[in-house]
């Protein structure tokens, strides 16, 4: 793992990011990591953008709470509904 402080990062983001398949950059500000340059295996724009979104992570919060709270459907009990059995799923 190579460790920057802000201060000192002096070289671009593509020179960082060119050695990232050998290890990750942190980023620190005075010794604190702030930031990480890490490689991107099987994930989209998209997942990305969700899951560092304020808002999306409090709904999933606020939607793991209530199930906890007020308990949910299992998988099996989801498929009685939709009235699917087993030879109806695919592999």
């Amino acid at each position: 793992m190579k460790i920057v402080e802000i201060a000192e990062a002096t070289e671009t983001l593509a020179k960082y990011a060119s050695g990232l398949a050998q290890e990750p950059v942190i980023i620190t500000s005075n010794g604190q990591p702030i930031a990480a340059l890490v490689t991107l295996e099987n994930v989209d724009i998209e997942t990305i953008s969700l899951s560092t979104n304020p808002k999306f992570i409090e709904l999933i919060e606020q939607s793991r709470a209530k199930r906890r709270s007020e308990g949910g459907v299992s998988s099996e009990e989801m498929r009685r509904r939709l009235g699917l059995n087993k030879s109806n799923r695919s592999s």
